[in-house]
């Protein structure tokens, strides 16, 4: 195991990814409960999309040899008619969008495009270039062509591409069970009254959150007992969980009682401790089948943490393909200076391509009002102390992200 501030971000990180194990499990969804989901098998088409080759505008269908010509117009053709081929020359069809072309035609014109147009005959501009307006059967998609790839998490448009193929249910990997717990008994929840010297319990709710907004539901589980052979019992009964995410009681001063229970129940750490300001008192192992997340207790700082290290892990564990935030590029709207020697974590607004950071960066990890103000995150390496104003750094969304097909991740 590395100890206390040994480890740097990036080493932490890949540590964890690397003991991370999937999930296996697997079970079948009907597309309307398939959204956010890990896709467990590769899909492949049923059938060609467009499935025959149909008209994509409102117009009149022809023989592209034919343009510059006046065409009288032989029948219209609807969406949902299996027309067949029937023109002479000097004929064209009116067509709908989305209908069914015939094999004797090869373009398309819509109605405005042409130089005249009544009830008989259309007039065909000679600037028409022969294919237009005209889907190809199996030009988007061919009937046996891969569409998704395990591992990818399914979106809405995912969802519309699947209906177009008969597709209703999809087998995906199980959802993670993942456990959240307190620590510290000055820790009250919101329905209880608190006094002054008392708190109420921001964490466990706001990592509940911000879990289920990257799509992981979280089961808040209670507080860890004040008493150490309690605490061991109580951490026997979380071993049912895939992920247990602890926050507080993991720093040098009082590591001992929670770090003591997670081992006496099996605990197998990974490190202890990350040169990460904020975050240092971060701690991540395997407890038989279950992955520990012991976060720190100030409210900024495990937020923070959760969202930068447990975040990227919970992806991997999910099965996920693409594990790492995507980082894109701003301009520093701001001078700053840091303190060389550890990874610097900094919240702040990002607008028009522009990240400032919170409140100049004078921030406290108790606060939670910062965070709030903030969409943004940026990582500064063990190396930085000064980053100049309008320099390119690399930025993180604090929000939901989309989809990255492949893994990436910023260099801490």
């Amino acid at each position: 195991m590395k100890h206390l501030d040994t480890l740097s971000l990036h080493e932490a990180l890949q540590l964890a990814m690397e003991s991370a194990i999937p999930k296996q499990e697997k079970e079948t969804v009907l597309l309307n409960k398939a959204l956010g989901r890990v896709l467990a098998s590769d899909v492949f088409a049923s059938k060609n999309l467009p499935s025959f080759d149909n008209s994509a505008m409102d117009g009149f269908a022809f023989k592209a040899n034919e343009k510059g010509k006046k065409l009288q117009v032989q029948r219209t053709i609807f969406a949902g008619e299996v027309p067949e081929a029937s023109l002479n020359e000097g004929e064209c069809y009116r067509i709908m969008t989305g209908a069914q072309l015939p094999s004797d035609v090869d373009t398309v014109i819509p109605l405005e495009d042409c130089i005249e147009v009544t009830d008989e005959y259309a007039v065909i501009p000679d600037s028409i270039t022969r294919g237009s307006n005209f889907r190809k059967k199996g030009e988007e998609v061919s009937a046996g062509e891969k569409l998704f790839t395990s591992g990818m998490i399914i979106t809405a448009s995912d969802i519309a591409l699947l209906s177009a193929q008969g597709i209703m249910a999809v087998e995906v990997y199980c959802t993670l069970e993942i456990a959240v717990v307190s620590t510290g008994n000055e820790i009250k929840e919101p329905w209880q009254a608190a006094n002054e010297d008392e708190i109420y319990n921001a964490n466990a709710f706001g990592i509940q959150a911000l879990l289920a907004s990257f799509g992981f539901e979280a089961h808040y589980v209670g507080a860890i007992p004040d008493d150490l052979d309690e605490t061991v019992t109580f951490i026997a009964g979380l071993k049912r969980y895939d992920v247990v995410i602890t926050t507080g009681g993991i720093s040098q001063g009082d590591a001992d009682f929670l770090y003591d229970a997670f081992v006496s129940n099996g605990l197998d750490p990974l490190f202890h401790g990350i040169n990460l300001k904020p975050g240092r008192a971060v701690m991540m192992g395997r407890m038989d089948e279950t992955f520990v997340m012991a976060m720190p207790g100030n409210p900024l700082t495990t937020m923070l943490t959760v969202h930068t290290i447990s975040l990227p892990v919970l992806y991997r564990l999910s099965g996920t393909v693409a594990c790492y935030h995507q980082p894109f590029y701003a301009k520093m709207g701001q001078a700053l200076r840091l303190k060389a020697g550890r990874t610097t974590i900094v919240i702040g607004e990002l607008k028009a391509g522009v990240f400032t950071p919170t409140r100049d960066n004078k921030i406290g990890s108790g606060m939670l009002l910062p965070l709030c103000e903030s969409n943004a995150v940026a990582y500064f390496s063990e190396s930085v102390s000064d980053i100049e104003k309008e320099s390119l750094i690399q930025v993180v969304s604090l929000q939901n992200r989309t989809r990255e097909v492949k893994n990436r991740t910023i260099n801490l």
